[in-house]
C-alpha cells in the first residue's frame, strides 16, 4: 500500500498553509503536505527572505485553486497581507488564521471572528427591532 499514489476524487480537498517553518513542518508531519505533478506544492513556507509579493501571490493562488478547501494562515503573515484576507469573502477556500511559536494569537486581528462578531451584532440589533 505504501508507494501508492492516491486517486483524486471531486471529494478529495486539500488543506493549503501559509506559516512559518515550525509550523508547515508540523502539519507536513500530521499529512497536509501535497506536491501535483507539475510540483506545485499546498504550502509556502515564510521566511525573512520571503516577500509580502510572494505571501500575496501564494494566497491568490490558493484561494483560486478548486483542489484546496481551507487555507492555514499564520495570524502574523495574515497581518502582512490584511487588505488581501479581509476582503476575501468566498466560503470556500475557508481562511483560518492560526498562531505560530513566535507570535502568540490576537483575537483583535482575526477576520473571521470579527465577521462572526459583526454578525451577531446585526442580528442582536434586528431581534431587538421586533
Amino acid at each position: 500500500m505504501a508507494g501508492r499514489a492516491p486517486i483524486a476524487t471531486k471529494s478529495s480537498a486539500l488543506i493549503a498553509m501559509i506559516a512559518d517553518e515550525d509550523t508547515v513542518t508540523g502539519f507536513l508531519l500530521a499529512g497536509v503536505g501535497n506536491v501535483d505533478l507539475r510540483r506545485k506544492t499546498n504550502y509556502l513556507i515564510v521566511d525573512s527572505k520571503t516577500t509580502v509579493k510572494a505571501i500575496e501571490d501564494a494566497f491568490k493562488e490558493f484561494t483560486t485553486r478548486e483542489d484546496i478547501a481551507i487555507v492555514l494562515i499564520s495570524q502574523y503573515i495574515a497581518n502582512m497581507i490584511r487588505l488581501h484576507v479581509d476582503s476575501y469573502n468566498k466560503p470556500v477556500p475557508a481562511i483560518l488564521e492560526i498562531p505560530s511559536k513566535d507570535h502568540p494569537y490576537d483575537p483583535a486581528h482575526d477576520s473571521v471572528l470579527s465577521r462572526v462578531k459583526y454578525l451577531f451584532s446585526t442580528e442582536s440589533v434586528a431581534s431587538g427591532r421586533r
